[in-house]
């Protein structure tokens, strides 16, 4: 963000001038690991395989931007996660997962100010329902790990919209949502933190950058660099 300003200590913006109203947008739109939740799932499930280096070192460049085909990126990942037991998903969300500090209050003060919610994920369903639910999000998509026998295939299940949830499916969800609530993608704000949301975060009227990869963050209009998620409310305010 070399044109940006630094609004507040580790709070810059580009482009826009602060405060803004958050009443004037109607849509908020979350990734979900590393994001709302302070990790990559996929690798913390890798960890009960004893693969989470290898895991990790992939997640790492694809959120960086640095493998162009996210799709086969996550098959490599879920691939390796074949033979682990089912039950190891529910032990990561009660061990490991963690909202980030801010989600909660920057969640429910959008709710508050009359803003439909969106959580868009490339991780599984196991976990962006559990988060769904414990925010009261309104509406998610992510990807299905497919078990069989009581363990990972290493495969994930189609769904009726397409196969892998990668950036341009959160785009499309994005624009979806705002169609289906009848309102301008202007008027959406989107917020993440790797280069699969950038498709979604170019779509929406405010992008949001939150503790992000260096490509996410120098596209943003707001980057979060320091503290949590409901720093944005110093910028957009209620």
């Amino acid at each position: 963000m070399s044109d940006a300003i630094e609004f507040a200590t580790g709070l810059w913006t580009r482009g826009i001038t602060p405060p803004l109203r958050l009443a004037d947008y109607r849509l908020a739109a979350f990734d979900m690991d590393s994001t709302l939740i302070s990790i990559e799932c996929v690798d913390e499930i890798a960890a009960a395989a004893g693969k989470k280096a290898e895991v990790a070192a992939i997640t790492e460049a694809a959120m960086r931007g640095e493998i162009a085909d996210y799709k086969e990126s996550l098959r490599r990942r879920v691939a390796l996660l074949r033979g682990v037991p089912a039950d190891a998903l529910q032990t990561v969300y009660d061990t490991r997962l963690r909202l980030n500090p801010g989600a909660e209050r920057l969640v429910a003060t959008c709710k508050s100010a009359g803003l439909k919610t969106l959580l868009v994920s490339g991780g599984f369903t196991f976990f962006s329902d559990r988060v769904r639910d414990r925010l009261g999000i309104d509406f998610t998509r992510s990807n299905v790990l497919e078990i069989a026998d009581g363990a990972l295939t290493g495969r994930m299940v189609d769904q009726p919209w397409g196969d892998i949830c990668d950036g341009t499916e959160k785009r499309r969800m994005l624009l979806e949502t705002c169609a289906a609530l009848g309102i301008e993608p202007q008027r959406a704000i989107a917020i993440g933190d790797g280069a699969n949301d950038l498709p979604m975060m170019a779509a929406a009227g405010l992008s949001v950058a939150y503790h992000a990869k260096p490509r996410v963050r120098a596209a943003a209009a707001v980057a979060i660099d320091s503290g949590g998620l409901d720093r944005l409310l110093d910028v957009v305010r209620a």
